[in-house]
């Protein structure tokens, strides 16, 4: 659906106060250049890639009456009585992240992307303080989202942050889970302890990492002004060859204005975690108590940072008699979807045909 279609279906569903889309601080000498406005036009550029028929709506949480900003596609041939995916970004991102899967992963079901709560294009309100209650409180707003996307059961994909919630989700909600992909989970591991985690470090590295932790992860971001996106650019100069060459800086004007807008959502992640990005609550202490009859697939890339070993213990010791696949995707990085698109999309699409599979057994 073109960008103009797509901007017509926006009108008729509930919207954010926007605060008339004018830039977050105002004045000529602004630092932060950014606005609604321009984080919705940068989303749009990203999306033009997608064919497939697609509705962009808000859906309404019960947390402080936020509003969702949710993506739904399905191409021609897509059967809609198939168990939907649904797709959960990862930290710093938004569903714009997406746009090179979203048109294969389609293909032959629905399939629904959502900005977190306090990321993207959603409402950004202040969640607690309290790492347990700010879990929660993200939790509880995606199964409120369930119930307002009419979706009853659905595959589950997170990435990085995404695979934490989506975990945690999983644990409460295990009935509305058909099968839970990881796709380089963040939060698996034990923190390491300091001796083991700091023995090799310089003094130097560990006096920076004492002050870094006193802000949010991406306010070097914010504090680069204008000079944003170029920063954006410096950390990841190959994200603009892995979208059109039209619009190479597409992807550098979204994260910068996904992450330029209030950080509620960076600031309940390091709520949840402690310095060098490690989860309070590690999920390879809570990830084997999940009922046994939902499925999990961890797909991690082969170059990511990401450490791999929590996947294949919980494989090969921690839940044993439940199914649990490992997939490792050669030549990818921790972005796994989108330094190899289409092994990606095919290892997805596999999961989905699985579980087709078993639900034609089942009837």
């Amino acid at each position: 659906m073109p960008p103009s279609e797509m901007s017509t279906k926006e009108s008729d569903c509930t919207t954010v106060d926007n605060k008339n889309d004018v830039p977050q601080q105002a004045g000529w000498l602004q630092w932060v250049p950014t606005s609604t406005k321009l984080l919705n036009e940068s989303e749009e550029r990203l999306l033009k890639i997608v064919k497939s028929e697609t509705v962009a709506r808000y859906l309404p949480v019960r947390f402080a009456q936020g509003q969702v900003w949710t993506v739904t596609v399905s191409g021609k041939d897509a059967n809609k009585d198939k168990i939907p995916l649904v797709l959960i970004h990862g930290f710093a991102g938004g569903l714009g992240m997406w746009a090179q899967n979203l048109d294969a992963l389609a293909s032959k079901r629905v399939v629904h992307a959502f900005d977190v709560l306090g990321f993207g294009r959603s409402s950004r309100p202040q969640f607690s303080d309290d790492a347990t209650l700010a879990e929660l409180e993200l939790v509880q707003t995606i199964e409120d989202w369930r119930k307002e996307a009419k979706i009853d059961k659905m595959i589950l994909l997170g990435h990085s942050f995404g695979g934490f919630l989506a975990s945690s989700y999983a644990l409460e909600h295990p009935d509305r889970v058909r099968h839970l992909v990881l796709v380089d989970p963040w939060g698996m591991p034990e923190r390491p302890s300091d001796n083991e985690r700091q023995a090799a470090l310089p003094a130097w590295v560990r006096a920076v990492s004492r002050v870094a932790s006193w802000f949010n992860p991406l306010a070097s971001v914010r504090a680069a002004g204008p000079f944003g996106p170029t920063l954006v650019k410096r950390f990841r100069p190959d994200l603009g060859r892995r979208f059109s060459s039209e619009d190479s800086g597409a992807i550098y004007d979204y994260i910068y204005h996904c992450n330029a807008q209030d950080p509620t959502g960076e600031q309940a992640f390091k709520t949840m975690s402690v310095p060098f990005g490690w989860a309070k609550r590690p999920m390879i202490d809570r990830l084997p108590t999940l009922h046994p009859s939902v499925p999990i697939t961890f797909i991690y890339g082969g170059k990511s940072w990401i450490d791999s070993s929590p996947g294949y213990e919980m494989q090969h010791q921690l839940r044993p008699h439940s199914y649990v696949n490992v997939q490792i995707i050669k030549g990818a990085g921790q972005h796994v979807y989108l330094d190899s698109p289409d092994a990606f999309n095919q290892a997805v699409g596999e999961i989905c045909e699985m579980v087709d599979a078993d639900d034609d057994v089942g009837q």
